[in-house]
């Protein structure tokens, strides 16, 4: 019963109430206990909570536990039979109640209900006139027939602030409309209309993600009525359909860290007869695909996939799917350990930018190749390229370039130790993410000043910017840059509590996480996005080695994928206080990176 309220709290709950009476009524010991509790509750959400529908479940009390009940809910009309025979005929089921409703309905309005079954998760009114009324067919104005629908309670409508109506049908009332959609000949027009539909809206709005975060709030509302699209589009074999809406989904897949989700679904449609013949589209998946599989640390296929994707870009001769490629392989060679390979994939992917002559890709591919004579410990030339870059970004007015070469300038100062500088670059990049109000630009700026202080020893200033910055994670929902602070800290508290009860931090070996070299401490590694939608580098490993102020204790810094132009991580709250920041807290960082990015720990 960990974590489910108290036995008392739950009998107290209306719907829980209610079957508990009704289920005496008819079994005078049934009493709710510890042991039938989650059942009775389950059946109770299992049915919207609809009175009618518990009290028909409580009627059965006599032959099922509610255990046994609560397997048998798969068709909830079938189950709920035999209701008091006192009551009218039309509520004796749940079936005949829901039937008699439909039964007010006039033809048009039964053909309305009927095609809303193909949504789930809620339906806009917008969606509903694509949807249910492709063809002009309905014979009714779609918002008198919602209207209709709310009024005899076969729809909710729920209001939402700044945003347009949401509407619901509950899972017991879509449960009979899919049966009756089954049995009219509107089923496959009308599914494929909804498949259509969400196709539009996902490549409509992957355009639009970096610059309108707003559309990755839509993008996980809808995410139900997305899953159910591809699962259409599978299951018919529609190939083109599905590449496109696989590719239009990816950034928020890859986003809002669906990584699993995101594999599977590519998997699938990469799988479906013809894709080979739309090469374009099948290397845009392959190169999702790949992206999908680094974030979970699968790099032998994710190097597999970039070269599919690598050698149908050449045989397509775009050059800019090459250069895209190049440079997913650059960062594999790079997180293999293969430097000099890696550097020379980079330079080639400067030269193919410089021939398509886009002075924004030019400087983020600028900036790889600076990234990497940072790792080599070049910093001068790190330097000199990045302040190219900059030049670069403020010509083109790029507002995000400027702000992370800023902050990568100071990456390399400090590096060089030159915390003076490093400080004044960290500053400067803070203060560009705050105008330019991205969210994790600020959060993970903050976390960089909090790595400076502690380079310098200032822990309670590290804490605080920790803080902070943990805050910002948190309202972004984003549960590895939360993981990496939380880390950061937990060896901050290891590091006070080494000097306190040994007064030598150096006696603490590679404080640092065990799943492949990665330290939640850094939250990107320099590398620069490339425009054009799905068509862009990941971002990947920084693998760099840096001092702390108190020994010589060394930690690869963690490098997060990252499909800048079109994303920005979000994800949902974790429930972690912000200033509990304990050497316990190090297992609840561990664990919240090992829920987004399945390492085993």
């Amino acid at each position: 019963m960990a974590g489910r309220p108290p036995l008392e709290a739950l009998s107290r709950l209306p719907a829980i109430a209610l079957f508990v009476e009704r289920a005496q009524a008819v079994k005078h010991q049934f009493a709710l206990t510890k042991e039938n509790a989650p059942a009775v509750a389950a059946i109770c959400s299992r049915l919207d909570g609809l009175p009618l529908a518990i009290e028909l479940a409580a009627a059965r009390i006599k032959l099922l536990s509610p255990s046994a009940m609560l397997t048998r809910l798969e068709s909830r009309l079938n189950l709920l039979t035999g209701g008091a025979r006192d009551l009218p005929t039309r509520q004796q089921t749940l079936r005949n109640t829901v039937d008699w409703s439909h039964g007010l309905l006039n033809g048009a309005e039964q053909t309305l209900f009927r095609r809303l079954s193909v949504f789930t998760g809620g339906c806009t009114l917008e969606s509903v006139e694509a949807v249910c009324d492709t063809k002009g067919d309905l014979g009714l104005d779609v918002l008198d027939g919602m209207a209709s629908m709310v009024d005899k309670s076969l729809v909710q409508q729920v209001e939402q602030v700044d945003k347009e109506a949401r509407f619901f049908m509950l899972s017991t009332i879509r449960e009979y409309a899919l049966e009756r959609l089954a049995e009219s000949d509107d089923e496959s027009a009308t599914r494929r209309a909804h498949a259509a539909y969400y196709l539009v809206l996902a490549e409509e709005g992957a355009e639009d993600i970096a610059a309108h975060p707003e559309w990755l709030d839509r993008f996980e509302v809808e995410h139900e009525n997305f899953r159910l699209a591809i699962d259409y589009l599978i299951k018919t074999g529609d190939t083109d359909w599905g590449l496109r809406i696989g590719a239009a989904l990816f950034p928020f897949w890859e986003t809002l860290e669906h990584l699993t989700e995101g594999r599977d679904a590519i998997a699938r449609i990469l799988a479906l007869e013809g894709a080979l013949a739309r090469p374009k589209l099948r290397a845009r998946l392959l190169f999702a695909a790949a992206v999908l599989a680094s974030e979970q640390g699968a790099y032998s296929s994710a190097q597999k996939m970039f070269e599919d994707s690598l050698e149908t870009y050449r045989e397509l001769n775009d050059n800019r799917g090459v250069a895209v490629a190049l440079n997913a392989l650059a960062v594999i060679t790079r997180d293999r350990g293969e430097i000099a390979a890696a550097s020379s994939l980079f330079e080639r992917c400067v030269a193919i930018w410089k021939d398509l002559g886009d002075s924004a890709d030019i400087a983020r591919a600028l900036s790889n190749l600076a990234s990497m004579m940072k790792l080599q410990g070049e910093y001068e030339r790190a330097s000199s390229l990045y302040d190219e870059c900059l030049t670069m970004f403020r010509r083109v007015g790029d507002g995000a370039g400027v702000a992370w070469t800023l902050n990568y300038q100071g990456d390399v100062a400090r590096e060089k130790a030159d915390f003076v500088a490093a400080r004044s670059f960290c500053e400067q990049s803070l203060s560009e993410f705050r105008q330019l109000r991205d969210s994790w630009g600020i959060a993970s700026s903050l976390a960089d000043l909090a790595s400076l202080s502690c380079d310098q020893g200032n822990n309670a200033e590290a804490r605080r910017l920790y803080g902070e910055s943990i805050k910002v994670f948190q309202q972004l929902g984003h549960k590895r840059g939360i993981a990496r602070a939380l880390e950061c800290l937990a060896v901050i508290d290891r590091e006070e509590d080494a000097n306190r009860n040994q007064g030598n931090f150096g006696r603490l070996e590679n404080p640092k996480p065990q799943y492949e070299e990665r330290n939640p401490c850094d939250r990107r590694d320099g590398l620069q996005p490339l425009k054009g939608g799905i068509d862009q580098p990941p971002h990947c490993r920084d693998a760099i080695r840096r001092k702390t102020s108190a020994a010589c204790v060394f930690a690869n810094r963690f490098l997060v994928w990252r499909q800048v132009h079109t994303i920005n991580f979000i994800a949902g709250d974790v429930g972690v206080k912000p200033f509990d920041f304990r050497p316990h807290i190090l297992q609840h960082a561990y664990r919240l990176s090992g829920d987004c990015l399945q390492f085993r720990i």
